[in-house]
């Protein structure tokens, strides 16, 4: 048995739609399981022990019909016996014609019908914890009579050597860990995605006045002036709980070392994404802009999350979003994650 999963999008989705292979692995023990990505979403299922292959996407080689046909080539020359297209947009539904499998599950969308066996609609209402994310991706077993696997959850998979590395790292640099160490998810994967930065500097002198603690910041080198911007509008006790200076300078040092933090606080994205798999608490803030019930995934099982409509559901603007609407239940988050 072969089965190949399509997910080319960011590394979110990528990683949540990762739990297939697990419901995969558990029904086709001996199946080879591969998964269709970006290769700069690899890091989050690195290692992950149900999938056998990564074939990567790439988009200046496989842009454009001629493209998208040498990939569809490759593909079928592997052989499938099913393909399930978690992105199901229209060149992956088109890759997913050109494989050839004789079972391809996909979403419904008008152009998807004459490609897949099985189609989909996404549900707009979460039923359990899981949330919409998870609960929609798993739906798209059904086919294959695999049902029930509402909470499995994604993981992701550090060796040993990157935990040792992560904690020579952050006792190398005297990080306290008898305190509480917050990882912040300072900015958001674009701008309307990111929580203002005097309202993001609220919030952590909020933590600063509540806990002795270390905060860790989540960016990239060409961030660092925002960063610095938000670093400079703290309160001097907030300060000198900052250590901008430690950062992950690639994406399995920031889980590395998010794995040995008491929590990840911030903007909701990948981050938290990310640390939820690494069973690491949490605590999102959404953009106004995006549905909660989406990626609002076991929240109350160490994870917590707010968003402007819990306050204020007839505005949309980060303007309404003040830090003083949620502070409590920040407070309520570090007391328990201390």
């Amino acid at each position: 048995m072969k089965i190949l999963v399509i997910q080319m999008k960011m590394i979110g989705d990528v990683l949540t739609s990762s739990i297939l292979f697990e419901a995969l692995r558990k029904e086709y023990t001996n199946a080879q399981l591969d998964y269709l990505i970006y290769s700069h979403t690899i890091p989050v299922v690195e290692n992950h022990p149900d999938i056998s292959n990564f074939i990567i996407f790439e988009p200046e080689e496989h842009k454009g019909l001629p493209g998208l046909i040498t990939l569809g080539r490759k593909l079928k020359a592997n052989d499938y016996d099913i393909v399930i297209d978690a992105y199901s947009k229209p060149y992956s539904a088109f890759i997913s014609f050109l494989t050839g499998a004789n079972k391809k599950i996909g979403l419904k969308k008008w152009y998807t019908k004459p490609v897949f066996d099985h189609v989909f609609k996404n549900e707009k209402t979460a039923r359990t914890t899981a949330g919409l994310a998870i609960e929609n991706r798993l739906k798209l077993l059904q086919p294959l009579g695999l049902k029930n696997l509402t909470f499995l959850k994604p993981k992701i998979y550090l060796n040993s050597e990157e935990i040792n590395w992560a904690k020579n790292y952050l006792s190398s640099r005297k990080v306290d860990m008898s305190k509480p160490v917050y990882m912040i998810s300072v900015l958001g994967s674009s701008e309307h995605k990111t929580y203002p930065e005097n309202f993001m500097a609220e919030v952590l002198n909020f933590i600063a006045s509540k806990k002795d603690c270390t905060l860790l910041y989540n960016y990239i080198p060409a961030q660092k002036p925002q960063v610095d911007r938000i670093v400079n509008l703290l309160s001097e006790e907030a300060r000198k709980m900052s250590r901008p200076e430690i950062f992950g300078k690639s994406l399995r040092e920031f889980l590395a070392l998010s794995s040995q933090c008491t929590a990840l606080i911030g903007n909701e994205g990948g981050a938290i994404n990310m640390a939820k798999a690494l069973a690491i608490p949490t605590f999102a803030i959404f953009s106004p802009q995006i549905t909660k019930e989406a990626w609002s995934s076991f929240e109350g099982d160490r994870n917590y999350s707010v968003h402007l409509h819990d306050y204020h559901p007839e505005k949309n603007d980060y303007a309404a979003f003040q830090p003083q609407l949620f502070q409590k239940k920040l407070k309520d988050f570090v007391d328990v994650y201390d």
